[in-house]
Formats: C-alpha cells, structure tokens, sequence
C-alpha cells in the first residue's frame, strides 16, 4: 500500500514539473518577442525624455570618441603549427631577459 502512495506522489510530482515547464518555456518565448526599448525589463526608474526614441548602444561598440564602431572586432584566420612555433619563438626572444647562451643549453 505504501508503494502505491509513492508511486502516485511522485507521478503528480511529475506533472506539476512537466507542466511547470511547459508554462515556463512559452512565458519565456512570450517575453523574447517583446521590446522593452530603452528600459530594462526590472527598472523602476523611467528612462530620461533625451534617449526616447533611439537605442543606446553597448559600450564595448563605441570608440574613444562615443562613435559607434562599424567593422568587426574579431578576425581569425588559421595558422600552422610551425608558423604559431615561430611567433612565440620571436616573442620570446624579444623578452627583455632572453640570452642566447640560456637558448642554446636548453635545446643541446
């Protein structure tokens, strides 16, 4: 008898987190189509009478001057082994306490 309570529990358990869920997923697909603008979703304050109207861009997007910056910030392009081995190697060499004769020891 006692299995039979667990079972049943733990099966409404279930379906209240199923459901839970389920209710979650659509009030969150709900609120991702909706434009909030210039205020954030939890901000108690309203947003000044000069920025209404028009997006404020993220900081990181803006150079020194408050412009926005209009070319992309990460450009990658595939390198060899070998040619990443030569960079670090110039690097390293021109690293204020390399000297050759601590160079050539290591490697003979």
């Amino acid at each position: 008898m006692l299995h039979i309570i667990y079972i049943l529990a733990f099966t409404i358990l279930a379906f209240l987190a199923v459901g839970n869920l389920i209710r979650n997923l659509m009030l969150l697909g709900v609120e991702s189509q909706r434009s909030y603008g210039n205020q954030g979703r939890f901000s108690s304050q309203p947003s000044s009478r000069q920025f209404q109207g028009r997006s404020i861009p993220h900081p990181e997007l803006l150079d020194e001057q408050g412009n926005v910056v209009n070319e992309p910030f990460l450009v990658m392009r595939s390198m060899t082994v070998e040619d990443a081995r030569e960079h670090l190697d110039e690097l390293y060499n021109a690293s204020p306490g390399y000297t050759d004769g601590a160079h050539d020891e290591a490697q003979g």
